[in-house]
């Protein structure tokens, strides 16, 4: 009964496809002859075939027919069955292959496969490749259309792994609209991204439209006037802005911060320690706690400021916010090692506790991570010496070379535990060596009382830090625990050249 179900379900898709069946026999000479050009009954054999496969839990086999099919057919809604094979058995990467053809097939004939596309883009987090079919899709689309996709793409920016790259892709697309988008959340996301990439003329005049139609919104009025406060421009009129905001929502932390920081501005230091340490006892943020240190630090108020940093630091090392106040006050227990070349060689081992095959596993070797300037190259060999595998990782992408073969990806992490089966974190190891965040995500750093680093916590990793002197790396500890149980990753260091 399954069976004659499945087989339905593929002739359905065949018919659903435009694909004649070859029961037709009564067709003209024409259509017979399109019949045969397309391969009809070969064609549906393979959906069938590839049907079965994926009721069997073949999803590999079943995507392969699917996008085999829809390049020799040109049809795109092969493709696009092949993009839901891959959805089905989790697999982003190949969906997002898939989506590509299916986009590439479809042309400009009407369907969402460009919003689909521009989705899994997002989701991959492909920021800059998901710019211009955004565009091309928006301009093909009337205001009202055109303010909807942009709602429904919305969220996608919340959950970027990279909040600069993602704004940077908001910037870009608005930025080649005309006119502007007219809903207010829009325009509002819009000077936030501006803010971001270095446009504060931009920001501003986003910021004054919002309020010349909305004189109360709480949000415009803060942004404006922080962002005229943080420039020290209009200092008078950036108070009445944040006043007026304040006065709209006093309970609002960050407005509060605003204020503080606004009083800064204005030399009401006192006033402004006191809304800045409230706003941070109110909300713990890295930005708040940033705010708070550099008045401290202005009125030599060391210690203070020093702990109002460390604990902006395990709130959010990588707030930038934080890192242009350290980067611009430096204070001494900051690490002010701005090269970019560097070495360590060292042995590495990793244990997996509470597998699902219900037993430890794990592995040992020695690696070599070379990093310069845009490039680290973590070479990774076995306990006897031999070469395991060379990983190349740049900003856009990761490279794998292993017994001749060269495999690509996005993210250097999963390309190293798909490879060798080893959960050695790849992607942030050069700048967690030197004792600091990876940018790009969110990250907590604790430091001991003469400001070494004792741990890091990001990508979801635990890191604990052995210095052998005040200088001196000796050993780091990695813990993360995933589906596939505990991982402790151990690194001990024969050399260092930072």
């Amino acid at each position: 009964m399954k069976s004659f179900l499945v087989l339905r379900f593929a002739l359905a898709i065949a018919l659903g496809l435009g694909i004649p069946l070859p029961a037709a026999a009564q067709q003209s000479p024409a259509q017979k002859g399109a019949f045969e050009e397309r391969g009809g009954g070969q064609t549906i054999f393979e959906i069938l075939a590839a049907e079965i496969a994926f009721q069997r839990g073949e999803f590999g086999l079943a995507y392969q027919t699917y996008l085999s099919l829809a390049r020799k057919t040109r049809d795109p809604r092969l493709a696009q069955r092949a993009m839901e094979i891959a959805l089905a058995a989790g697999a982003p990467d190949s969906a997002l292959e898939a989506a590509e053809s299916w986009d590439s097939l479809a042309g400009n004939a009407p369907g969402n496969s460009k919003e689909v596309l521009i989705t899994l883009l997002m989701l991959n987090q492909r920021w800059a490749d998901a710019v211009q079919p955004t565009i091309v899709l928006l301009n093909s689309q009337n205001a009202v259309e055109r303010e909807s996709t942009l709602k429904r793409l919305t969220p996608l920016f919340a959950k970027a792994s990279n909040e600069d790259a993602a704004m940077r892709t908001f910037y870009s697309i608005i930025s080649a609209l005309k006119p502007l988008p007219q809903d207010k959340d829009l325009l509002f996301l819009y000077s936030m991204a501006a803010d971001k990439v270095g446009q504060p003329a931009v920001m501003e005049k986003v910021l004054r439209l919002i309020l010349l139609k909305n004189p109360n919104d709480v949000n415009a009025l803060n942004a404006l006037g922080y962002s005229l406060a943080d420039r020290k421009q209009k200092l008078p009129e950036a108070f009445d802005l944040i006043n007026k905001a304040h006065q709209l929502s006093p309970n609002d932390a960050f407005i509060l911060d605003s204020l503080g920081w606004v009083n800064f501005r204005l030399g009401n230091i006192a006033l402004a320690t006191q809304q800045l340490q409230l706003a941070l006892q109110t909300k713990p943020e890295a930005d708040i706690a940033a705010h708070l240190g550099e008045v401290q630090w202005s009125q030599n108020q060391t210690s203070a400021a020093q702990e109002s940093w460390r604990q902006a630091e395990k709130l959010d090392a990588n707030n930038a916010t934080l890192r242009e106040t350290l980067t611009r006050l430096k204070p001494d227990w900051i690490s002010h090692n701005e090269t970019k070349s560097a070495q360590w060689d060292g042995r590495f081992s990793v244990k997996v506790t509470g597998s699902v095959e219900g037993r430890n596993q794990g592995g040992s070797g020695g690696f070599t991570l070379t990093q310069n300037q845009l490039s680290d190259v973590l070479e990774i060999r076995n306990p006897i010496g031999g070469a395991l595998a060379k990983i190349t990782i740049t900003p856009s992408e990761a490279t794998l070379e292993r017994n001749g073969e060269t495999i690509k990806a996005f993210d250097a992490d999963t390309l190293v535990m798909n490879a060798l089966g080893i959960a050695l974190p790849a992607r942030g190891l050069s700048d967690w060596l030197r004792a600091q965040a990876r940018p790009g995500s969110s990250a907590s750093i604790e430091r001991n009382s003469d400001g070494q680093v004792t741990q890091i916590k990001q990508d979801g990793w635990a890191l604990t830090y052995d210095w052998l002197n005040a200088n001196k790396l000796e050993k780091l500890t990695m813990l993360r625990n995933t589906n596939l149980g505990s991982v402790e990753v151990r690194l001990v260091f024969d050399y260092a050249s930072n």
